[in-house]
């Protein structure tokens, strides 16, 4: 029986010299989810994002057929990236070039796209605007995506699961759903936000 899983890590340590800033992670990521990590700034989830860095697809050259088709798959997913497309990446806005990001990771047609903070010092309507991006990849395109996110609020809605890490450690997991309506995830990432 073949397995659904895309990515599995279990036991996850490392250390910063003495300070341990992963204890034991597990993540399982099964195909067709969106499955986000979340926690506050220092809780390690990009951390962990950096043992993965080498599961990440580069561009196939057998993919080259579809170049036309995926350019135009792009610019509809963000129209923004059209009006945009002769002008140098380094200029754009820190939204337009999360969406080039996006877009460039894209290319490759990867079964399991992985994306770190891709709501960071963006306006809450360019965050929705990726978020539902990322919402149409899943649904339409069967796109399975791993997020590691500070905006528990929009990862949670987004997710199907979630796991939330504290000091190193996943602390939590269960449905989106559920995890959006926990009164300690709401208390600790929420509060203050859109509930």
């Amino acid at each position: 029986m073949m397995s659904d899983t895309l990515l599995s890590v279990q036991g996850v340590e490392t250390y910063y010299g003495n300070i341990r800033a992963l204890a034991g992670v597990d993540v399982q990521v099964q195909k067709g989810e969106i499955v986000s990590l979340i926690g506050a700034n220092g809780a390690g989830k990009s951390t962990l994002m950096t043992v993965y860095e080498n599961l990440q697809m580069g561009a196939s050259l057998d993919n080259l057929k579809y170049f036309d088709e995926d350019v135009e798959k792009i610019f509809t997913l963000f129209p923004r990236l059209k009006e945009r497309q002769s002008q140098r990446g380094g200029t754009l806005s820190g939204g337009e070039q999360q969406m080039l990001s996006i877009g460039r990771a894209l290319m490759a047609r990867p079964k399991l796209l992985l994306l770190d903070e891709p709501s960071l010092g963006l306006a809450p309507l360019i965050v929705k605007g990726i978020f539902d991006a990322i919402k149409v990849l899943n649904k339409e395109e069967g796109l399975t995506v791993f997020l590691v996110e500070q905006n528990a609020f929009a990862a949670l809605k987004l997710s199907d699961r979630a796991y939330v890490m504290v000091n190193g450690k996943v602390t939590m997991s269960g449905s989106g759903k559920e995890l959006l309506a926990n009164p300690e995830v709401r208390a600790a990432y929420l509060e203050g936000g859109r509930h």
